[in-house]
């Protein structure tokens, strides 16, 4: 069983047990988070999609760490301008690890 989920304004393919890096949550290593925001839930017979989001799915994470990204430079030069502005910025991270995907039925 797969679902697709969105979270920090970016979707996610997960499946029980994948390791993902998502944009920074409030939460603490240890803690549970729950992903409710559920695109598409599918397995090997079925695809259920939803318009946005499908109800009463919902998935469930630990919380392994809080973490700072690769470093992305920006470089803004203008050339015979003596212009020049170098600029570099680190994502705040969470990962997490899926334990289940809550697929209630009725």
């Amino acid at each position: 069983m797969y679902a697709i989920v969105q979270t920090g304004g970016k979707q996610y393919k997960v499946s029980p047990g994948d390791k993902i890096e998502v944009e920074k949550l409030s939460a603490q290593p240890g803690d549970e988070v729950i992903l409710d925001k559920v695109l598409l839930l599918g397995n090997e017979k079925e695809i259920k999609a939803g318009q946005p989001f499908l109800e009463k799915v919902s998935v469930s994470c630990n919380v392994i760490g809080q973490v700072k990204g690769k470093k992305v430079v920006s470089f803004t030069y203008r050339k015979r301008k003596d212009s020049k502005r170098k600029v570099g910025h680190r994502q705040l991270i969470t990962r997490l690890e899926v334990k289940e995907i809550h697929a209630r039925t009725a």
